[in-house]
């Protein structure tokens, strides 16, 4: 029986969620015994990045990547997170399948990260158990969705909205956040101050603060993972 090898990439900062993943592709392997995993993994944006780019100058491939989308930025600010990575992944690699997981469950994030990423796979951390880990993987290799029930909920109450945050939005959220001033933005990001205030505006709006203040913008925005 001629055994099919499957590349993986886990990019998680925490590595008992690695361990946890690669517990299920071994179980996985075990129940079947045609395939196997050669598995790398990364712990922040940085390396995950390098690993995209190392695979592409090689000409390989990697099926799966198990993202987290809580991760550390690079250090130029220009990669913020998993779903930075997720972009990055269906614009260099577009034939790998993405598991997305995430801690956070707020409707409007995970609205935001299925029409940036578009994974075949969305687990939010919460509501995992080893056996429905092993499903999640075994059905996205085989081609198929996989969403957890807190996905599902959002996708059944059709929470949608004609606004979306890029990756503008979100680097003008991370300068915020680091203490960056207004004057000293447009040095880092292509934008003028006028156009830094309106996308400013339009956030206020998305996220239905009231005040004038950037503070509760920033607090906002980390709350629901933004930044």
């Amino acid at each position: 029986m001629e055994t099919k090898m499957f590349n993986i990439l886990i990019i998680d900062d925490h590595p008992l969620i690695a361990q946890a993943y690669m517990l299920a592709l071994n179980e996985l392997k075990k129940s079947k015994e045609d395939i196997d995993f050669i598995i790398d993994i990364c712990h922040n944006c940085t390396d995950g990045y390098e690993t995209i780019k190392e695979t592409v100058s090689n000409k390989k491939s990697i099926d799966l990547v198990f993202l987290d989308i809580s991760l550390p930025p690079t250090k130029d600010g220009k990669i913020l997170s998993g779903e930075d990575l997720g972009i990055k992944f269906r614009e260099l690699l577009p034939e790998t399948k993405i598991i997305v997981s995430t801690t956070y469950s707020d409707n409007y994030r995970i609205h935001n990260i299925i029409k940036s990423v578009n994974p075949e796979g969305f687990l939010i951390k919460n509501d995992l158990d080893p056996d429905e880990l092993i499903k999640a993987i075994e059905a996205v290799l085989d081609g198929k969705l996989y969403f957890t029930e807190s996905v599902l909920e959002v996708l059944r109450n059709n929470v949608s909205s004609d606004h979306m945050l890029d990756s503008m939005d979100r680097r003008i959220l991370y300068e915020l956040s680091i203490g960056t001033k207004m004057k000293d933005i447009p040095n880092v990001l292509p934008l003028s101050i006028a156009g830094i205030e309106k996308r400013k505006r339009n956030l206020k709006v998305i996220f239905n603060i009231k005040k004038n203040s950037d503070k509760d913008l920033i607090q906002l925005a980390k709350k629901k993972g933004f930044i």
